[in-house]
């Protein structure tokens, strides 16, 4: 077998292990990455490329999110990758909603987030992609972006390889990790520190710490049209009033109360499968719709059609494009910790650092998280 040494091993490959390689390299150290995988197939490509600093918590987690919106903005000028500054619309079509928009628009400037109330009558100058009979009002905040999630993790891993010197292995399961050493089939690395930034290799490394960790797991559903004729643009990214219940930006509005209420009275089909709607369109033209929240240990692997039907129902509701035409239909997996946490990091043993469960935020916060986790420890080897 094999002996390699260097200064940092991180495991997986998907955007949470690719933000830590990032900054251990940017940061001077020599760095291994590991994917069992030959490329990022789970969660990090299941989504829809949004990074999504306004539904972030103020305070720290909205810093942590503009932080990793910063980075974003540096690997897309380095590499090329789309990046588009779109920003985003929550819509709102009922009084209760509006209610909760007002009072989010009022606080958000001691909040730190930058974001307007719109009118409906000066809804056209942001977007013509939306129903406005009915129309109440909108949030128009500016910081969201979208990338392609699809070619996102590929094109970081060869950005990591070939202009920071991370060593690069696809295909090749850690085995075993003794500290200082790590082990594949084929090589022996000894190395100062490891991140475990997979879920599957969190549970097959350390089994005894996942089994006591306070995870579950998320299912989601989601959806892509076909390219939008004549050049049709979206323009920002689109959500509206079920999302006010759904990101942690808006609990403490205290006109959310009645309205998660009423939608439990209305719309209890969409509550209990947890939808809420996003729409985002990628440089091809093509709309992402989702999506939906189921929780457990595991699941079938069948989606539910009529959690497809009850999304599309609801996107119908506020959305005006020039073709629905579903092309593709998919799910993603991710991790979600249990005990209301934003994110999970522990160490098994010294020396080794699993960072998980950014429950279905990694696109917009892996990064931030990853500059936090690498200054802490920066010292340490």
């Amino acid at each position: 077998m094999q002996q390699q040494q260097a200064d940092v091993a991180v495991v997986g490959a998907g955007i949470v292990g690719l933000a830590m390689a990032y900054k251990l390299a940017v940061k001077g150290k020599k760095v291994v990455l590991f994917e069992r995988n030959s490329k990022a197939i789970s969660a990090s490509i299941r989504n829809f490329g949004l990074v999504w600093p306004i539904g972030q918590r103020a305070g720290k987690m909205y810093d942590r999110a503009m932080h990793s919106r910063s980075v974003w903005k540096e690997i897309a000028a380095a590499t090329g990758l789309q990046c588009q500054e779109t920003g985003s619309l929550h819509l709102v079509y009922e009084k209760d909603e509006l209610a909760v928009l007002e009072e989010f628009a009022q606080a958000a400037p001691g909040n730190g987030f930058n974001c307007e109330l719109i009118t409906p009558g000066n809804i056209g100058k942001y977007t013509s992609a939306i129903k406005t009979d009915g129309l109440k009002g909108a949030l128009w905040s500016p910081t969201e972006m979208t990338v392609n999630p699809r070619v996102a993790s590929a094109t970081i891993a060869k950005y990591l390889e070939e202009k920071l010197n991370v060593i690069v292995r696809f295909n090749t399961a850690v085995n075993g990790i003794s500290m200082p050493y790590i082990e594949t089939k084929d090589e022996r690395w000894r190395v100062d520190q490891v991140y475990v930034c997979s879920g599957a290799d969190f549970e097959t490394l350390y089994p005894a710490a996942y089994a006591t960790a306070p995870l579950t797991k998320c299912k989601l559903q989601m959806m892509r049209t076909i390219p939008q004729p004549g050049n049709w643009q979206l323009g920002p990214a689109l959500c509206a009033g079920l999302t006010l219940a759904h990101y942690a930006s808006f609990n403490d509005c205290a006109a959310l109360v009645p309205l998660k209420q009423r939608f439990q009275e209305e719309m209890p089909e969409y509550v209990k499968w947890g939808i809420h709607l996003l729409i985002s369109q990628n440089g091809a033209g093509e709309l992402t719709i989702g999506d939906s929240h189921e929780y457990g240990p595991d699941f079938e692997p069948f989606d539910k059609a009529f959690i497809n039907d009850l999304i599309l129902k609801y996107m119908h509701t506020f959305l005006d494009a020039p073709t629905y035409t579903i092309q593709e239909q998919w799910h993603g997996i991710y991790p979600k910790l249990t005990n209301g946490g934003t994110e999970l990091v522990m160490s098994p043993e010294k020396g080794v650092t699993v960072v998980n469960a950014l429950s279905g935020a990694g696109m917009t916060l892996s990064f931030g998280l990853a500059e936090e986790l690498t200054t802490a420890t920066a010292d340490n080897f």
